[in-house]
């Protein structure tokens, strides 16, 4: 059936590098950017660009005027400066930052920020028109079929539905803007299936032309990489949405940032930096505000999980991205090296990956379909990857035994356990039961996911672990209740309980689950555990805290942890809609988007701007303008999911640094590397190097975060160069000597060269002490040939300009 093709057709390239390279360069476009825009009768402006959120606009930015463009009247996209625009103000040193958009026989001409830049704006952007050129042609002819009456016209009309498309049809001019044409393939596919079960006949053509347009549907012109230059293949799984139009979005269609902050975040690992905690001195390895997570790709993060020293996130698109230091194959890339910003775990592609867990040696994932994976160090724990051995695993691989054929809901990750619930509300639990942290009733290590037997009959919602305890919300109704209508929700935990972190008003272990009577929230609804406390979070938006209070973590200075104590202070007027727990630190998330953290601080996981402890809930104010909507906790550092700021005129009228508005006093600048807009004392620095300046090699004025990275990879370029260099310098050196010293060989070989040389020095008036290259064989006359050897190490290891002089005094030779 038509169906079937269409759909084996949609999941064939949607894991393919192309379609994720396809993907990932549309998501960029609708975070958008700041670029350079070509005017027709001045020089080149910065202006914000963005894509709308279905992916039909471009809209930029002039002043605080909002302008557009409509991808379908745009009939292809050019790459480098071949307008007559860009002949009019060339910038040759910025020819592969240059496109061009030709429209109603007008082009709009872009130059981006470097050629990385470039290629993700060509590629999608090719991609999108391309799409939109296909449809409208496979839209059209379909329309023409189906209203054809004559068999006749239906066989002439299918042969030319079936021919290839021209890549070189202009589209029809639309100016629209209100109502803009959206072309899906949705109504083309829906279209098809209604002209098939009313001419079964046509079913071969139809087949024939979405095989040609797989093939032939992409724009002549190349650029950017191979694999998505040369043709763009229909993806049915990929088509742009058409439920809303320009540049109006839901919270759904909006785009998810990660910012993160703490430890090993400033120029550690984990902030993208090459030092490990603990192995260097006098650098900055931790980051003491928010900042965003750097990565080669633009990535719409779904999902986020911290462990230790490493962390993963998920995107909307199902993938999972992990980087931090490698341990035992924690990461999943099946490789022994610690990775500096986020990287796709290949072995889950097309998994369609919903939630991940980072334990301190081990990662979880649970698929879309409730199938879990896990991955990493085996050894520190018996059964901590629920596979049955201590072997490690350096790539996801699939939990089976008992929880075969559940579908698994989610998963908590301590250092030595881990805990899984299904969704009809199982509980299982597998790792080292030391400490009763299993709940098995018993102190031994399980390597296979086992059954909480405590709690069978009840539903298990939520779970979470620490180091050697586990709480888990449980539905004090049946498993078989309806999740939609949640009875009372009571909170149990069990494990070690010498700091109190149980709330059962001792420090008693408990090796069964047990209820915590003393919370006085009638109904929880999440749990979060630390190393040493357990964070409960009401449906009535109340946090209550119980366990160590000794970095302030329970939010209550007056409390001494034995019993659940509600968390006060500035969250009295506040909803808490999310918690989440480091080793010693506590964040949660308000229906305000706000974030406030407490407890312990050295390594800034705070994000306070320090590295002080608190015990009373702070306001993260650097994270106030952003509209957050999850949080999560690593051992010392912290990260969140923001909505994607839309880029609106209203950004242009402030300072993207102190946020002050523009006024008479107040002018605007533009740093000429990220092309945002500054005040003067924003920017009162230049660099040369900035990626949009004019020329490269002058200095232009810069935003201080700009200036401080030009300089960084300024200083770092320099002193790799001249390492380089001195290296280079040294290899030819030693290379150029020994050919001499064959040369040298070879031509005391000869009778007469003695003879020679005497009368070349007689003639040019010449001493033999004089160094020139025959010097460099014995002046006794021997035939041995060889070089002097305290000379050229003399040379080898003198300065590098006199290295580089004798090497061009040896070249010349």
């Amino acid at each position: 059936m038509l169906h079937d093709f269409g759909s084996s057709m949609a999941d064939a390239p949607r894991n393919s590098p192309f379609e994720r390279d396809v993907e990932q360069a549309i998501t960029a476009l609708k975070k958008g950017s700041c670029l350079l825009k070509y005017g027709r009768r001045g020089k080149p402006k910065f202006c914000p660009f963005r894509l709308s959120s279905d992916g039909t606009i471009l809209i930029w930015y002039a002043g605080k005027q909002e302008k557009k463009l409509v991808l379908s009247t745009v009939s292809k996209i050019i790459p480098g400066q071949r307008t007559d625009v860009f002949h009019r103000y060339p910038q040759p040193d910025k020819e592969y930052q240059s496109f061009s958009l030709i429209y109603n026989d007008r082009s709009l001409d872009l130059i981006c920020k470097d050629k990385d830049e470039a290629e993700i704006w060509f590629v999608g952007l090719k991609a999108l028109i391309s799409r939109g050129n296909c449809l409208m042609r496979l839209d059209s002819r379909v329309d023409r079929i189906s209203n054809s009456s004559s068999p006749k016209s239906n066989n002439n009309k299918l042969c030319s539905f079936a021919l290839p498309l021209d890549s070189e049809d202009s589209q029809p001019a639309s100016h629209a803007l209100e109502n803009p044409p959206v072309y899906g393939f949705g109504r083309v596919y829906s279209d098809v299936l209604l002209y098939t079960s009313e001419r079964s006949s046509v079913h071969s053509g139809v087949s024939n032309s979405l095989s040609s347009v797989s093939s032939n549907a992409a724009d002549t012109n190349s650029y950017g990489r191979g694999s998505t230059s040369e043709t763009f293949r229909v993806s049915l799984s990929s088509a742009v949405s058409s439920s809303s139009h320009g540049s109006v979005h839901e919270d759904f269609d909006a785009l998810g940032d990660a910012f993160i902050w703490g430890e090993s975040i400033g120029d550690g690992l984990l902030g993208g930096g090459l030092h490990k905690v603990g192995s260097s001195f006098g650098i900055q390895i931790d980051a003491f505000l928010p900042k965003a997570l750097e990565s080669v790709g633009v990535l719409d993060v779904n999902a986020i999980s911290c462990g230790s020293r490493h962390a993963a996130l998920v995107t909307k698109q199902g993938e999972v991205f992990t980087w931090g230091e490698e341990s035992g194959g924690r990461l999943g890339h099946a490789v022994d090296a610690d990775v500096l910003q986020p990287k796709l775990v290949n072995a889950l592609s097309g998994m369609n990956v919903e939630h991940v867990a980072c334990g301190e040696y081990h990662t979880c994932a649970v698929t879309l379909s409730g199938d879990l994976y896990t991955w990493g160090d085996g050894v520190h724990s018996i059964g901590l990857l629920g596979h049955g051995s201590e072997a490690s695993h350096w790539v996801p691989k699939l939990v089976t035994g008992q929880m075969g054929g559940l579908h698994v809901s989610s998963v908590s990750c301590g250092p030595w356990h881990t805990a899984v619930v299904t969704s009809c509300g199982r509980l299982f639990t597998f790792g080292d039961g030391t400490f009763g942290a299993l709940g098995h009733g018993d102190r031994s290590c399980v390597s296979q996911p086992r059954e909480v037997d405590a709690l069978i009959g009840l539903r298990t919602t939520s779970t979470a672990c620490g180091v050697w305890h586990t709480a888990a919300v449980v539905d004090m109704e049946t498993q078989y209740t309806n999740a939609d209508t949640p009875g009372s929700r009571k909170l149990f935990t069990w494990g070690d309980g010498d700091k109190g972190q149980l709330g059962h008003g001792d420090r008693n272990h408990s090796l069964i689950p047990a209820c915590v009577a003393s919370l006085a929230e009638p109904s929880i609804c999440q749990v979060a555990c630390g190393h040493d406390m357990t964070v409960a979070l009401g449906t009535s938006g109340r946090v209550y805290t119980m366990g160590s209070p000794v970095y302030g973590q329970l939010g209550n200075p007056e409390t001494n942890g034995k019993l659940p104590t509600l968390v006060e202070g500035q969250l009295s007027d506040s909803f808490i809609r999310e918690v989440s727990c480091g080793s010693h630190h506590v964040a949660v998330l308000t229906t305000k988007s706000e974030i406030y953290t407490w407890g312990k601080g050295t390594n800034g996981q705070l994000g306070h701007g320090d590295h002080e402890n608190r015990n009373i809930p702070t306001i993260v104010e650097a994270l106030k303008d952003k509209q957050v909507k999850s949080v999560a906790c690593g051992l010392n550092f912290t990260a969140v999911i923001c909505l994607h700021k839309w880029v609106s005129g209203n950004d242009q009228s402030v300072c993207s640094g102190c946020h002050l508005p523009f006024g008479f006093r107040r002018k605007r600048h533009n740093c000429y590397n990220c092309g945002q807009v500054f005040c003067k004392s924003c920017t009162t620095r230049k660099s040369v190097r900035a990626a949009l300046a004019p020329n490269l090699y002058k200095p232009y004025r810069v935003c201080d975060d700009c200036y401080a990275k030009l300089k960084k990879t300024i200083e770092s370029g320099i002193h790799s160069q001249v390492s380089k260099q001195h290296s280079a310098t040294q290899t030819q050196i030693s290379t150029l000597l020994a050919e001499k010293e064959i040369t040298v060989s070879r031509l005391s070989s000869v009778g007469s060269f003695k003879g020679e040389k005497s009368r070349h020095l007689i003639q040019n008036g010449k001493s033999e002490n004089n160094f020139n290259p025959m010097s460099l064989m014995p002046l006794d006359g021997s035939q041995s040939g060889t070089i002097r050897t305290k000379k050229s190490q003399a040379i080898i290891h003198g300065s590098p300009k006199k290295n580089t002089l004798l090497l061009l005094f040896l070249l010349q030779e």
